[in-house]
């Protein structure tokens, strides 16, 4: 009978389980709310109750369709969708469909009547009159860099090392130039024993002599009947790269890059893999270690020569940074000793008449902006640009490697951006007289620029409005007012149709992720949204929009930072430190920190006052204060922190002994610096991912700021966080991932070392196996944030 009952009731709960299932999907459910905010909740995986917004926004050649990567059905990546403009349609593009896609990129011809590009490999050329598309190659070899001839009647391009062009009304492929690794065998100098024994042997023996004769006047008939093929250039254990033709076929400009093979490489072990063994991850040298040689090649087909560029006549090619006033024992750069440098371009006029290059000295120190002379091989000054910090800024680039933004507006005058004034400004300037124009100017910075198909008009993303905000600008191409064309406050990414009579544009405000939309490229047009991507969820939860502020710093300066203001202050506050040092996140846009975002709304429920700074070194703001942390990183960054903390305090009532700061990669890096420096304005604090020795880190973006550490022990004794341990006096917590090819989980086990040596007892390490330096596994991110909240419940008391 109890066997009976059991059945029935087992049979019952089937029946009313498949009764709710037909129910519910005859009859949808509500869809769920999120209501209180938790850890869990908001750390989930982001594409199943967030939602995914659209990337990588692109035009049809045709200009009537828009492209983007998106997810809204929550598949395990992004797929390709297409917007067409006529049927006000999203699509999603099949594989098939997307496989017979030109490329994203090309290079158009002078009239944009045509346009090359390479995909896969392959080569492909598109008519702007019918559109129809032609394929030039089809080669297991990749075909890449393709570029009109001069004369624009052939493509040319790289296969390996060496350059191609291909007829595009025959068809005929020429090689241009037949580089080799290696030494040629004849070009191999005999030693001086070698040399004598030959010569002897040649002159004991007649039949020898003879056969050599014979076999030279053989070689000299042959080479004589020889097709004209390029010169062989050999370029023994370095390595080729940068080749390009000019416009007249005659020259061939290229780079040769020497390795140095001393340089220890510092790999990173990965203990949980499929094999079941300790597996190493290759990394990345450290700051310091040796590195590559750069030399500028010009073949010349004409006189058949090759000849190396000399840049002994770069004007302060021998100055010496000023960092070395302070080691006059340890004068590390000789006197007339050229400083190394890397030599973009050359970028050539349409004519084919003028050529300019920009060389980039590897100590970041300089720029310079020469016309080049293939023939004489000479250089001519056009600009110069030194900084005793580093070169960089928006449209110049961060690294050497970086030629930065440049083009021509007519075949005299070029254009360029410099931080010349302090913010990243358009110029142009007549490379005949040398005249130099200012196009743009102001306390503001010129972040895209984009020269129209006609050559009259700039097209411009700038930050005029309020750092906070990015819009879009037309104005003429020889300077003078700009006009505003897209209105919508907070940040506006923008991509112009080929015929530039559209605007795609990605927009988002600061509480609602990014969305699509497109307008008239018109300042009247209105946007039309194309896109909705997050969830009901999602938008169930009042977002705060944070405020974006400003307040003085120690030493004057204005910090634009992001509040969140709770209804009810519970006394405590929270000082979020932004990652990467150069980046931006005082906006009022949807940050990359969208997770920290919501953490932060979170923080806000619970009576939490949370602040989070544009400190400086942060981007957006100029050269000033992009370089303020120069050969002192933890020096005005932490006191920007250290001011945004009394700020709490005088303008929000918040307990000055109730103060947590967080934050991650240089935001770790900070909150270290301020446990370790100022420890009684921090009760706790988690340092996620960080820096703790810049000695330890990569070497493009520590030696910008700190120089390296054999040349400025100095500043790396002063900006590393493990000099100063010995300063910890409230609570922390660490976090890194095992895997971290970028901040090495190394830099944490070094310093958990010294913390135990110090005898510090008022810290813990959390580690994640499965995590590089960006965690991704949704129940990492969980089980990090719920330690940084259980720090603050507890701590900040």
């Amino acid at each position: 009978m109890t066997t009976n009952l059991s059945i029935l009731k087992f049979m019952r709960k089937i029946f009313q389980a498949a009764t709710l299932l037909l129910f519910s999907s005859l009859f949808p459910l509500k869809a769920q709310k999120l209501g209180t905010l938790t850890v869990e909740k908001i750390m989930r995986d982001p594409k199943a109750w967030l939602g995914t917004s659209p990337s990588d926004i692109n035009w049809s050649d045709d200009s009537r369709t828009i492209y983007f990567n998106w997810n809204p059905d929550k598949s395990l990546s992004d797929s390709l969708y297409g917007y067409s403009l006529s049927d006000k349609k999203i699509i999603k593009v099949s594989q098939a469909d997307r496989k017979k896609l030109p490329a994203n990129d090309g290079v158009y011809n002078r009239l944009h009547t045509l346009k090359i590009y390479e995909k896969a490999g392959d080569l492909f050329l598109i008519n702007y009159q019918d559109f129809k598309i032609r394929q030039l190659t089809k080669t297991i070899e990749r075909e890449t860099d393709p570029q009109f001839s001069g004369d624009e009647q052939n493509v040319v391009f790289k296969r390996g090392d060496n350059l191609f062009s291909i007829s595009i009304s025959t068809g005929l492929l020429t090689q241009h130039t037949d580089f080799k690794s290696g030494t040629k065998k004849s070009d191999t100098k005999l030693n001086p024993e070698e040399k004598f024994l030959k010569d002897d042997q040649l002159s004991m023996f007649e039949i020898l002599k003879e056969r050599k004769e014979k076999k030279d006047a053989s070689k000299k008939i042959s080479e004589a009947e020889r097709p004209d093929y390029p010169k062989e250039i050999y370029f023994g254990d370095k390595r080729v790269q940068n080749q390009k033709l000019s416009p007249d076929n005659r020259f061939v400009t290229y780079q040769l890059i020497q390795a140095d093979k001393s340089a220890k490489s510092a790999n990173v072990p990965n203990y949980v893999t499929e094999s079941g063994f300790t597996e190493d991850i290759f990394s990345r040298v450290k700051v310091g270690a040796p590195g590559s040689t750069y030399e500028f090649w010009v073949y010349d087909t004409k006189k058949d020569t090759t000849r190396k560029l000399s840049i002994k006549n770069i004007p302060g090619i021998y100055d010496k940074p000023d960092y070395l006033k302070d080691y006059p024992k340890q004068d590390t750069v000789k006197k007339n000793k050229e400083r190394s440098v890397i030599v973009h371009g050359p970028f050539w006029s349409e004519n084919g008449q003028n050529a300019v290059v920009i060389i980039r000295s590897v100590d970041s120190k300089d720029r310079w902006i020469m016309a080049l002379n293939p023939d004489s091989l000479s250089l001519r000054l056009l600009d110069r640009q030194r900084d005793e910090a580093w070169i960089a800024g928006p449209g110049i680039g961060g690294y050497a490697m970086s030629a930065g933004e440049i083009g021509w507006i007519n075949d005299q005058t070029i254009y360029f951006q410099s931080e010349a004034t302090g913010y990243s400004h358009l110029y142009s300037l007549d490379i005949a007289s040398g005249k130099k124009t200012q196009l743009t100017s102001g306390k503001f910075e010129v972040q895209k620029v984009q020269l129209s198909k006609d050559k009259r008009t700039f097209y411009l993303t700038t930050n005029e409005v309020h750092p906070g905000e990015q819009h879009f600008y037309s104005m003429a191409a020889t300077g003078g007012a700009r006009k505003r064309i897209t209105q919508l406050p907070g940040g506006n990414e923008v991509s112009l149709s080929p015929d530039e009579s559209k605007l795609a544009i990605r927009y988002s405000n600061s509480n609602t992720p990014w969305e699509l939309f497109v307008m008239d490229n018109n300042a009247t047009a209105k946007p039309e949204q194309i896109t909705k991507s997050t969830t009901a969820e999602f938008k169930s939860y009042p977002w705060r929009e944070a405020k974006v502020i400003s307040f003085k710093a120690t030493d004057g300066a204005d910090i634009y930072a992001r509040v969140y203001e709770p209804k009810k202050s519970n006394g405590k506050a929270v000082i979020f430190v932004h990652g990467a040092g150069y980046l931006q996140n005082a906006h009022k846009w949807w940050s990359t920190y969208f997770r920290e975002y919501m953490f932060h709304n979170l923080l806000t429920d619970k009576g939490y006052t949370v602040l989070d700074m544009d400190y400086r070194a942060s981007a957006g703001y100029g050269r000033d204060w992009r370089t303020g942390i120069y050969r002192f990183m933890g020096g005005k960054d932490l006191t920007d922190n250290v001011d945004g903390a009394k700020y709490l305090v005088k303008k929000y009532g918040i307990d000055s002994k109730k103060i947590g700061i967080y934050g991650g990669s240089y935001g770790g890096f900070i909150t270290l610096m301020g446990l370790f420096k100022t420890p009684d304005v921090f009760k706790a604090g988690a340092a996620l991912r960080p820096v703790t020795d810049w000695a330890a880190y990569n070497h493009p973006y520590t030696s910008n700021i700190l120089n390296e550490p054999q040349s400025d022990s100095l500043a790396y004794r002063k900006s590393s966080p493990i000099y100063h341990a010995a300063g910890l006096k409230n609570n922390l917590l660490i976090c890194h991932g095992m895997v971290d090819v970028n901040v090495h989980y190394q830099d944490v086990v070094r310093l958990s070392q010294r913390l135990i040596e110090l005898g510090k007892n008022n810290w813990e390490l959390a580690s994640y196996p499965m995590e590089d330096h960006g965690f991704v596994e949704a129940s990492s991110w969980t089980d990090e944030y719920k330690r940084i909240l259980k720090l603050f419940e507890e701590k900040l008391k």
